[in-house]
């Protein structure tokens, strides 16, 4: 038999290559975050921005962040540059579990695990508790990324109604009563997007919803140290009907620098456990030398008084947000007053677009975000979210007059 003969006989070869396999199908149905596209357009230096909930980067501690760095680097390079536990350097889980027993909240080292901010903490959580379809109850409006990070684990979303003190608790009763959750998310205290704090009262009536019901309760906490006025809230997870049912998230992004992508999560030990078991499938460990700095900067310096700064200015920043609101909003549009953290919520009059005005503000070089992303349910269009910590107060001043510009014109 000749070569050709053998070449005859074998199936012809495809002109075209078989196209590569889909995405999963949870990869493809959540979408990106605009508020990270908005931040895209808001790159400009002339642009000044209401949109990003980002602390100022002037009042980082950079001088004794870089002077941690050095000294590890120094005293322990070997260490900080190798391998290390999932769990976290203990030293850095120390520091954590001492500022929470000194909030009212006793707590060891072996109690917490360090992640990669807090946004990780919502990932592993979402991966050890939820099956795809189970059911997770969220504040209406809520964290964008929190609704991304539950739609990507495959979770049905249910939004409760909230309003200026936070979730209702009748409606969050009837949710529970009528949803059966495995889970609730909720920010408590200076919330994203909102600004809210969850009383006392509701607090307590979440955790005795939880006991009744046997859901897990997931406390973000990444603004609770930024209160400018106003008595701390004992966080849900130190009462005692929620003990044995709640995880707190925390995060060194807003209280240090977001650079160092380093936060923590407090959980019961089964659950704990089970999440660094995932977080070993992710990254093994947070970065070695970024955990030792930071547990190095929390040694040899005044975190209170670093914040202490902090505060001062973002409440100066805050309020020269609200005072210059009544003249660059439109009559009738409403505003809250946020005793702490980093936004402002407001709604325009019935029949304003914030999505659609905001292109309209970009081009006048304003720029802010449309509440209507951060919503499970049926958007609220006429809502908004300014941040107020990353300008001046004159810069502040001048981006309000900016935004009157543009909606006036309308």
């Amino acid at each position: 038999m000749t070569p050709s003969t053998l070449q005859g006989s074998a199936p012809a070869a495809s002109s075209a290559a078989v196209p590569a396999p889909p995405l999963a199908a949870r990869a493809a149905s959540v979408g990106s975050s605009p508020v990270r596209e908005i931040l895209a357009l808001t790159q400009r230096p002339e642009v000044i921005s209401f949109a990003g909930g980002l602390p100022a980067p002037e009042l980082f501690a950079a001088e004794p962040i870089r002077a941690a760095y050095d000294r590890v680097l120094a005293e322990e390079p070997q260490r900080a540059l190798q391998y290390s536990t999932t769990e976290g350097d203990p030293a850095l889980r120390g520091a954590v579990a001492r500022r929470l027993g000194e909030r009212g909240l006793p707590t060891g080292p072996d109690d917490l695990l360090v992640t990669t901010g807090s946004q990780q903490a919502l990932t592993l959580l979402a991966t050890a508790l939820l099956e795809p379809g189970e059911t997770v109850l969220v504040e209406n409006p809520t964290y964008l990324a929190a609704l991304q990070c539950f739609g990507l684990a495959g979770a049905r979303v249910v939004p409760v109604d909230s309003d200026d003190e936070g979730v209702d608790p009748v409606a969050l009763a009837e949710a529970v009563e009528r949803e059966r959750p495995k889970m609730l998310y909720l920010i408590p205290t200076f919330q994203n997007p909102t600004g809210r704090t969850l009383p006392l009262a509701r607090r307590e009536a979440v955790a005795e919803l939880a006991a009744r019901y046997g859901m897990w309760i997931v406390e973000d906490d990444p603004y609770g140290e930024l209160r400018f006025e106003g008595e701390h809230e004992p966080w849900v997870s130190a009462l005692p009907k929620a003990a044995d049912r709640t995880v707190l998230l925390g995060s060194f992004s807003k209280v240090l620098a977001p650079g160092l992508r380093l936060g923590w999560l407090r959980a019961p030990a089964a659950l704990r456990r089970a999440c660094v078991i995932v977080k070993q499938s992710l990254d093994l460990h947070c970065s070695t030398v970024d955990q030792a700095a930071a547990a190095r900067y929390l040694a040899d310096n005044d975190l209170d008084a670093h914040l202490a700064r902090v505060r001062d200015a973002y409440r100066e920043r805050r309020d020269a947000l609200l005072d210059g609101l009544s003249a660059a909003l439109p009559p009738g549009s409403t505003w809250n007053h946020p005793q702490g953290g980093m936004f402002v919520w407001a709604r325009l009059p019935e029949g304003y677009d914030a999505t659609e005005l905001l292109r309209e503000a970009v081009a006048k070089d304003v720029a802010y975000v449309p509440g209507a992303p951060f919503f499970a349910g049926s958007p609220d269009p006429a809502a908004l979210r300014l941040s107020f910590t990353t300008h001046t107060p004159e810069e502040i001043r001048e981006g309000l007059r900016r935004l009157g510009d543009v909606l006036r014109s309308r």
